[in-house]
């Protein structure tokens, strides 16, 4: 193998990271599971479980197959990835925080619950109390 070719090889790191968290958003969000995915793709669940936790690489024919299945553009997989500023790619470091925010919050099953429930109420004044119980909450976790 030339020496080049070596960088090829080496193991996953933030961008699988992110690319992985953004997939498991994404199919949280539309509810499927990560079995219905594999089958899509060809590969077990635990591959797909790889993939999430960018344990694996995936291949830019599978992602393309994941971003059919998931019903985005492919791109919507490298928004806001570690390296997007530097390259010119992303929006500035607040684009990128919030891309954060929501990919934590969308990752888990309560965030998005959350998300939904919050999206349901209609009364602006409703919705900014929500905002502020949350706050006070997560104010008194950090206090102690």
């Amino acid at each position: 193998m030339r020496a080049e070719d070596s960088s090829l090889k080496k193991a996953p790191g933030d961008f699988d990271r992110h690319v992985g968290r953004r997939i498991r958003m994404r199919r949280i969000q539309v509810g499927l599971s990560q079995e219905r995915l594999a089958d899509s793709l060809g590969v077990t669940f635990q591959q797909v479980q790889k993939y999430e936790k960018g344990a694996n690489r995936i291949t830019m024919s599978r992602m393309r197959i994941v971003s059919q299945v998931l019903g985005v553009p492919m791109a919507y997989f490298t928004e806001g990835a570690p390296g997007e500023e530097a390259n010119g790619i992303g929006g500035g470091f607040a684009e990128a925080r919030q891309s954060e925010f929501a990919s934590e919050l969308f990752s888990s099953p309560e965030g998005l619950a959350l998300a939904r429930a919050f999206a349901s109420i209609e009364d602006p004044r409703l919705r900014r109390r929500v905002v502020d119980l949350v706050t006070t909450l997560a104010d008194g976790q950090r206090k102690g």
